[in-house]
């Protein structure tokens, strides 16, 4: 029997929730993948392996998880590398001085922050989130890794949700997507 391949994983478990978080909008819900421990260890396996080269070194200083969900599949990611945890919040939740950076949602507005002192100059950094959208969260923090001074070395995500055009907004970025929908 062939070990399961971490995009199959996700198409049985991601449960599809309809007018969530308001009418219109068809919410990707996570938290089956996030209740079976094999799951969530082989997709933090697969998502680890964009901060990997070809023979399986880490080659990122840190891993970028933004908020909300990005934390929860960042934090592990960063351990398999062996790198830091840092995360990006929505506006006022982080207490020291920070870098901010607008941008639209598919359903909205929103800020984000991160704080100055979190990347250093030439830092490589990984950034993982939960789904690829319309790029807009993505391209924000790659904003922010930039006024750090540190360099964004690509995205990993769970899913790239393709009809929303997000891998347009964030460039010439190496994109990990274990799921494309």
């Amino acid at each position: 029997m062939t070990a399961p391949d971490a995009g199959d994983v996700l198409r049985r478990l991601v449960v599809d929730v309809a007018d969530f978080p308001e009418p219109g909008v068809v919410f990707k819900d996570i938290t089956p993948v996030l209740a079976d421990p094999d799951a969530f260890g082989l997709v933090i396996e697969a998502l680890a392996q964009a901060g990997r080269d070809e023979t399986g070194h880490t080659v990122v200083d840190h891993v970028v998880g933004m908020e909300a969900r990005g934390f929860i599949l960042a934090a592990p990611v960063a351990l398999a590398l062996g790198a830091g945890l840092v995360p990006v919040r929505k506006t006022g939740k982080l207490p020291r001085a920070t870098y901010a950076e607008s941008y639209a949602l598919e359903y909205g507005e929103a800020t984000l922050e991160v704080h100055r002192d979190a990347l250093g100059a030439g830092d490589r950094v990984l950034l993982v989130d939960d789904v690829l959208a319309t790029g807009g969260t993505i391209a924000a923090t790659r904003r922010l890794v930039e006024h750090s001074g540190a360099v964004t070395h690509g995205v990993a995500v769970l899913m790239d949700l393709s009809f929303l055009r997000g891998r347009a907004a964030i460039g010439d970025l190496p994109l990990t997507s274990l799921m494309t929908v």
